[in-house]
C-alpha cells in the first residue's frame, strides 16, 4: 500500500473536498484524516461544552457524588 499527501476541507454537509483533484480514477482508497492542532482545540471545546450541558450529567452535581476530599489520598509526583 503507498500513500499520497493531499489537502483538503471538510465541509457544512460533512463532505471531503480536495484542494486538487487527483490524477488517478476509479481506485479503491482508504482515507486518514488529520486535523491542525487549531482544529482539534476548536472540537475539544465543542465537545467540553456540550458534556457541560448535557442532562445525562446532572447527577455529578449533587452532593452524594462527593465522596472525596482534597486530604484524600497521597500527592503524585513524577
Amino acid at each position: 500500500m503507498r500513500a499520497i499527501e493531499v489537502t483538503g476541507k471538510i465541509d457544512k454537509k460533512g463532505m471531503l473536498k480536495l484542494d486538487n483533484p487527483l490524477i488517478m480514477r476509479e481506485k479503491k482508497v482508504k482515507v486518514i484524516i488529520l486535523l491542525s492542532e487549531e482544529e482539534e482545540e476548536i472540537e475539544e471545546k465543542l465537545w467540553l461544552k456540550s458534556m457541560t450541558n448535557n442532562p445525562a450529567f446532572e447527577f455529578l452535581g449533587d452532593d452524594q457524588e462527593n465522596i472525596y476530599k482534597l486530604t484524600d489520598g497521597q500527592p503524585f509526583h513524577d
